[in-house]
C-alpha cells in the first residue's frame, strides 16, 4: 500500500492532539519536566504508528507452558536526533525502539546583525546506516534546512533503507524545502501538526516557542 509522503497524525482524533495541546500552552509551558514528558509521549506515539509500516518476522517463544509464534521487528533501526531540543522526542521513540542504534547531530542556527541566519553544523555521532532504517527526531521543522543538511550528513555514514523524519510541528513552507531535496521515493515525513507562519527569525507561528529553551532552560 503505497502512502503518503507526508503523514499528519494531528488530522485524525487521538491523544496526540492532547499532547500537542498541552506543549502548546503557554502556562503548562511552565512546569520543564511535564513539557519533556509530553514530548516523550508524542515519541512513543509517533514510534507505534512508525513501526506499524517496518518489516517483522514470526519466531517462536517458548512460554511456561508451551511455545508461542510472535510477529517481532526484523528491521535494523537507527533513531537520530539533532541536539539538544530533539532529545525528549528521541527518547519517546527509543522507549519504542529500545533495540535500535542511535545517532546524533550538532546543528544550530548562526544568527548576524540583521538577524539573518545560516545553519552550522559541529558534531555527529552515527553507526553505519546502510540498509539500516533511520528516523531522525526534531520536534520542530521551520525551514527545512537543518534537517535537510542533517539527513546529507547522515547519509555520509551509508544509504538507508527508508528514512523517516519526525516533527511534533511543522511549517508547511519547511515541509516543501524537504519534499524538494530529499529522495521522497525513500522518505516519509511524519507531523502532528501543520502552521502556515513564520517569523522574520525563522520561528513557527503560532508554533510553540523554543523548544530547547523550554526543555533545557535558556541557553
Amino acid at each position: 500500500m503505497l502512502l503518503p509522503m507526508v503523514q499528519n497524525l494531528g488530522e485524525t482524533n487521538s491523544i496526540i492532539n492532547q499532547y500537542i495541546a498541552e506543549i502548546r500552552d503557554i502556562k503548562i509551558q511552565k512546569d520543564p519536566m511535564r513539557f519533556r514528558r509530553n514530548l516523550q509521549r508524542i515519541g512513543n506515539i509517533f514510534g507505534y504508528e512508525i513501526s506499524k509500516l517496518l518489516n517483522f518476522e514470526k519466531i517462536q517463544v517458548q512460554t511456561q507452558l508451551g511455545e508461542a509464534e510472535v510477529s517481532v521487528l526484523k528491521d535494523k533501526l537507527v533513531l537520530g536526533t539533532i541536539l539538544r531540543a530533539g532529545i525528549p522526542l528521541h527518547q519517546g521513540m527509543l522507549e519504542v525502539f529500545d533495540t535500535a542504534e542511535n545517532a546524533f547531530v550538532g546543528a544550530y542556527r548562526k544568527y548576524n546583525k540583521l538577524n539573518k541566519f545560516h545553519i552550522e553544523f559541529d558534531y555527529l555521532t552515527s553507526p553505519e546506516i546502510t540498509d539500516k532504517v533511520l528516523i531522525i527526531a526534531d520536534p520542530m521543522l521551520a525551514t527545512g534546512a537543518s534537517m535537510v543538511l542533517t539527513c546529507n550528513k547522515l547519509y555520509e555514514r551509508g544509504t538507508p533503507e527508508h528514512t523517516h523524519i519526525v516533527s511534533v510541528i511543522a511549517y508547511k513552507d519547511g515541509i516543501e524545502h524537504i519534499l524538494k531535496n530529499c529522495d521522497m521515493s525513500r522518505t516519509t515525513i511524519w507531523v502532528g501538526a501543520i502552521d502556515t507562519e513564520l517569523t522574520a527569525k525563522g520561528y513557527i507561528v503560532p508554533g510553540l516557542g523554543d523548544v530547547g529553551d523550554l526543555c533545557y532552560g535558556v541557553k
